[in-house]
C-alpha cells in the first residue's frame, strides 16, 4: 500500500539589506515594528570582541526599547565554529527559557553570522534571524545568501542550511574599528567579486583600493553595494548552489584547504587570497585567462595587503590531501571553478562550473607557490 504525501509549497525568502553608518536605532526600530512579527523575544549573539564595541550597546538598546533580549558571547575566530559551540549557543538559550517565540540577532562578523544563523534554522525547529554585519568580510560575502554552516576537524562548512535572515544590516561604520588585516581579508573576498563577475569592480579597486584601507567613506559605500550586487546575481539564479553558485567559491578549494592545515593561523581572506593565486595561475596554464591578468591579479591581492604565497610551515603534502574535504569533490575527484580573464567565470557545459583537475596539476601548482 502506498500513500502520497503531496507537501508543495511556494516560499518567498526575500529580504532587505539595509547599507548605512551607525544602524543600531534601525535595527531596534525594525523590530520594533514588526519585522518580525509579534516576536518580543531576542538571542543577540556576538563575540568575545564585538561584545564590547556593538553587541552589548545593541542588546541594552532593545530591552530599553521595551522588548526582552539575553545576550550569548563565544570566543572570537573561526575556531568558535564548530558544532560544540552550536550546542553552547542553544544549551544557553534554553536556559534562560528561549522557546519558539524567538529571534536570533547576529552580531559580528562571518563566524557569528554563519554560527547563529545555523542555531536559528534548528532551534524550536526553526526561528527567524538578522544579522548585523561588523566586518567587511561578513559584508562581502557571508550576511548575503543565507548559507550558515559549521566547521569540523575534517573539513569546513560542510554541516550547515540555507537559512534565510529577516533582514541585514551592513553598518559601514563599524569597519572603523577593525585592525587592518581584518580590512585586507574583507578585500580578498570583494576582489574574488570582481574576478568573477563585475570588471568594473575589479577596475574600480585597481584605482581605489588604498582608500578601502583607509576606509574612505565613498569607496566603503561602493564596495559594499557592488558586493551586494554581485553576490545577489549568482544567488538569485541558484540559491541552493546546483551549479551557477558553485562559482562563488573562486579560490576556496586551496583557501579553505589552507586556513584548515594552517589551524587558523591565516585569516579567511588571505587563505582565500592564497586560493585566488592559485586558481588563476592553474588558469593561465588551462588558457582560461592571460598571463597578464593573472599578474593583475596578484598585484592587487598585494597591494590589498594579502599574501599570494603559500607560507613556509604549512606541509604541501597535507595540504594536497586536505583539498579532497572540499565540497566540490565529486566521486573522490577533485573539481576547480575558474575566471575567465576578469569579471567572468569558465562554464564547463549547461549549468556545470567546475573542472575536474588532477592531484599532479594542483601538486605541481602548490609546488611553485
Amino acid at each position: 500500500m502506498k500513500f502520497n504525501c503531496e507537501l508543495k509549497r511556494v516560499v518567498d525568502d526575500s529580504y532587505d539589506i539595509e547599507i548605512g553608518r551607525k544602524l543600531q536605532d534601525t535595527l531596534v526600530s525594525d523590530l520594533k515594528g514588526g519585522l518580525v512579527g509579534k516576536i518580543k523575544k531576542f538571542a543577540v549573539v556576538t563575540d568575545s570582541i564585538v561584545v564590547d564595541l556593538y553587541g552589548r550597546d545593541i542588546y541594552e538598546r532593545l530591552n530599553a526599547a521595551g522588548l526582552k533580549a539575553e545576550l550569548f558571547v563565544i570566543p572570537e575566530g573561526e575556531k568558535s565554529k564548530t558544532r560544540q559551540m552550536k550546542e553552547f549557543v542553544e544549551d544557553s538559550m534554553l536556559e534562560k527559557g528561549f522557546r519558539r517565540d524567538c529571534c536570533v540577532v547576529a552580531v559580528g562578523g562571518g563566524v557569528v553570522t554563519d554560527l547563529a544563523g545555523f542555531v536559528a534554522g534548528t532551534f524550536g525547529r526553526g526561528v527567524p534571524f538578522v544579522n548585523y554585519a561588523t566586518t567587511l568580510l561578513a559584508a562581502a560575502d557571508a550576511s548575503v545568501g543565507g548559507k550558515t554552516a559549521v566547521d569540523t576537524p575534517l573539513a569546513t562548512n560542510l554541516i550547515g542550511l540555507f537559512n534565510q535572515p529577516k533582514k541585514v544590516y551592513l553598518d559601514i561604520d563599524t569597519w572603523k574599528t577593525l585592525p587592518e588585516e581584518q580590512l585586507s581579508s574583507g578585500l580578498a573576498e570583494t576582489i574574488k567579486h570582481g574576478c568573477l563577475g563585475d570588471k568594473e569592480l575589479f577596475e574600480y579597486l585597481e584605482k581605489n583600493v588604498e582608500k578601502v584601507l583607509e576606509c574612505d567613506g565613498e569607496a566603503c559605500e561602493y564596495i559594499a553595494k557592488k558586493n551586494c550586487e554581485v553576490k545577489y546575481k549568482v544567488v538569485m539564479k541558484d540559491e541552493r548552489e546546483s551549479g551557477l553558485r558553485e562559482v562563488l567559491n573562486l579560490g576556496h578549494t586551496v583557501g579553505r584547504a589552507i586556513e584548515t592545515v594552517s589551524d587558523y593561523r591565516l585569516y579567511h581572506g588571505e587563505a582565500v587570497a592564497i586560493g585566488m593565486v592559485a586558481q588563476a595561475r592553474l588558469g593561465e596554464k588551462l588558457g582560461f585567462i592571460s598571463h597578464e591578468n593573472e599578474q593583475r591579479v596578484e598585484r592587487l591581492l598585494e597591494r590589498a595587503k594579502l599574501p599570494t604565497k603559500i607560507p613556509d610551515y604549512i606541509d604541501r603534502k597535507a595540504l594536497v590531501k586536505k583539498l579532497y574535504t572540499d565540497k566540490k569533490v565529486r566521486d573522490g575527484k577533485l573539481r576547480f571553478v575558474f575566471q575567465k580573464e576578469i569579471g567572468e567565470m569558465m562554464c564547463f557545459g549547461e549549468n556545470q562550473y567546475g573542472k575536474e583537475i588532477s592531484e599532479e596539476q594542483i601538486a605541481e601548482i602548490i609546488t611553485e607557490m
